[in-house]
């Protein structure tokens, strides 16, 4: 049976997250989507309120991920303990709240959806993401298997593809907010994209106001980034996946404004 999944790039602060409830579920209808993961460490600009994950949740993600901010709001903290689809980076601490992996039942077909933190010139302290790959991927059994790799370097995410090629089922890139132009399936069967892209503001610099980030690259103070106005985007990929192999057969990349 043919499965389709969609993958939303980082959703940008209020706007972002409005846009991301009026859009999702005509959006899924439309692409005939039976899973649904959303990239929410943005929600709040930095990080993501329990309101927030719980919005993302309703306006139709089966799964949110996160990355670098994914306790930029510490109030998360027991949501992350209490919540099976809310995941964070699991190469994060041992210490940390939360998990970053999980089996979901969809009618018989097992997915099960790992997020990962990249450490170049991201996170340093987290652990290796391709060992961290290795060990949850040895963790309980699922037909399709699905990669949320938020990391910087388009080199780690590149190399993560090939790593887990033939292993994981899709795998995608998120946090620079930019889309990139490389959706593909790899030689051994794993769809790929670099990066999603973002779900926020178009007139924007990654979902801030232009003025305030050109300040900042001025040596000005900028203050506290502000999502910017007017109308947004929602950026991310589908992925069909072929449920008796386990295997990509094709990448879409959408972009809704």
């Amino acid at each position: 049976m043919e499965y389709r999944v969609l993958a939303v790039g980082d959703v940008v602060g209020e706007p972002g997250l409005r846009h991301l409830e009026r859009h999702l579920r005509p959006l899924q209808k439309l692409k005939n989507i039976a899973f649904t993961v959303v990239n929410g460490e943005n929600a709040s600009g930095v990080g993501l309120t329990e309101e927030q994950a719980w919005r993302i949740r309703d306006a139709g993600a089966d799964a949110v991920t996160l990355g670098n901010h994914a306790f930029g709001k510490t109030q998360i903290a027991a949501c992350l303990d209490e919540t099976s689809w809310l995941l964070r980076p699991a190469n994060l601490s041992g210490r940390a709240p939360g998990h970053g992996c999980e089996i979901f039942d969809l009618g018989g077909v097992r997915i099960r959806v790992l997020n990962l933190i990249g450490r170049c010139d991201l996170s340093w302290g987290a652990d290796n993401p391709f060992t961290a790959a290795d060990r949850n991927l040895e963790r309980g059994e699922a037909e399709l298997t699905l990669v949320d790799f938020h990391a910087e370097a388009t080199s780690e995410k590149l190399a993560m593809g090939y790593y887990l090629d033939g292993r994981v089922s899709a795998l995608w890139g998120t946090h620079t907010h930019v889309p990139t132009a490389d959706e593909r399936v790899y030689p051994k069967g794993t769809g790929y994209i670099t990066d999603l892209g973002m779900t926020g503001p178009v007139e924007s610099v990654l979902g801030i106001e232009p003025a305030q980030s050109v300040e900042s690259f001025l040596g000005g103070l900028p203050g506290r980034y502000r999502p910017a106005a007017g109308p947004c985007k929602l950026q991310g990929a589908v992925f069909t996946l072929d449920g008796s192999t386990g295997r990509c057969t094709g990448v879409e990349r959408i972009d809704l404004r």
